[in-house]
């Protein structure tokens, strides 16, 4: 049965994966690191450019929310089972 409780997890194990991604390693090999940025020459409106811009703003807004939740949340499972 769907939860809220498993709708949070799963968006919260979502977010850690996003967050997880590493540009050098795993990006660069889809071609999608920062290295193959033309500067200034890119066309902004790319699906490409949106989904590493999309990328990069998760994990800097969420960078620390993300850390409370997770530590909120293995604590509740810790508590509750």
């Amino acid at each position: 049965m769907l939860t809220l409780w498993n709708l949070f997890e799963a968006s919260l194990l979502c977010l850690n994966a996003v967050c997880v991604l590493h540009e050098e390693r795993f990006m660069q090999k889809m071609g999608w690191g920062a290295n193959n940025r033309n500067q200034g020459f890119e066309d902004q409106s790319s699906m490409k450019y949106q989904v590493l811009n999309l990328v990069r703003s998760i994990r800097t807004v969420t960078r620390i929310p993300l850390i409370i939740l997770n530590i909120l949340t293995i604590i509740f499972k810790l508590l509750l089972g």
